[in-house]
């Protein structure tokens, strides 16, 4: 079993290289492929699933992860499953609820800094000062709809434990919590659907195979 991650710049790819061993089961072998932005993601999609359409093996995966930022993330979503479509592959979406499919598309919402919001103990260990009774503040209980920019929000909190003081080092952040991450119990609703879809491709990869 291989995915391949597709993601739109360096410091997500940063984070997925340190928690997906946590997500994946050990035979599950991925390599993940950094973009030059959103943009740049979204512009190369076609052509690349077009590439992999023509030789890529039945028990490969193709997760397509995507900053939501403030586009509307229906909208968003559509354009990635018409993408996958119009290239001829089974999405998990358009699966109708079969498990057999090759791209899954998921949404960050809004940005890879919310799925660090939703697992406040990783903050913790990895900055000290960092409080635990964060997660129980109001603004940030919900990780997902944090007002004003999760990577703001994260980077005036690093600061106040004296943390990045010189500005977010996003590469660093993204590496320092990530390695702390524990999946199953990230309050981020947009992470566990994320999750979902790995297990559930596992799932149905495991079982062909026995």
């Amino acid at each position: 079993m291989h995915i391949e991650f597709l993601i739109e710049d360096y410091s997500g790819g940063e984070a997925l290289k340190e928690f997906l061993p946590l997500c994946l089961a050990p035979e599950t072998q991925y390599r993940v492929h950094n973009f030059s932005g959103k943009t740049d993601l979204l512009k190369k999609l076609p052509s690349r699933l077009n590439g992999y359409k023509q030789w890529i093996p039945s028990d490969w995966l193709i997760v397509v992860l995507i900053d939501r930022d403030d586009e509307d993330c229906v909208k968003l979503k559509k354009h990635l499953e018409d993408i996958a479509a119009s290239s001829g592959f089974i999405t998990k979406t358009n699966s109708n609820g079969s498990e057999s499919f090759q791209v899954l598309n998921r949404i960050m919402i809004e940005e890879l800094e919310s799925w660090f919001f939703g697992d406040v103990d990783a903050i913790v260990k990895a900055y000290p000062g960092v409080k635990a009774s964060l997660a129980q503040q109001e603004k940030y209980r919900d990780p997902d709809a944090i007002q004003g920019g999760t990577c703001e929000a994260l980077e005036r909190i690093l600061q106040k434990a004296r943390h990045h003081q010189g500005g977010l080092d996003k590469p660093k952040a993204a590496r320092d919590i990530a390695q702390y991450m524990n999946p199953e119990i990230n309050r981020s609703k947009s992470f566990q659907v994320f999750y979902e879809g790995l297990k559930v491709w596992q799932k149905h990869q495991s079982s062909n195979i026995t």
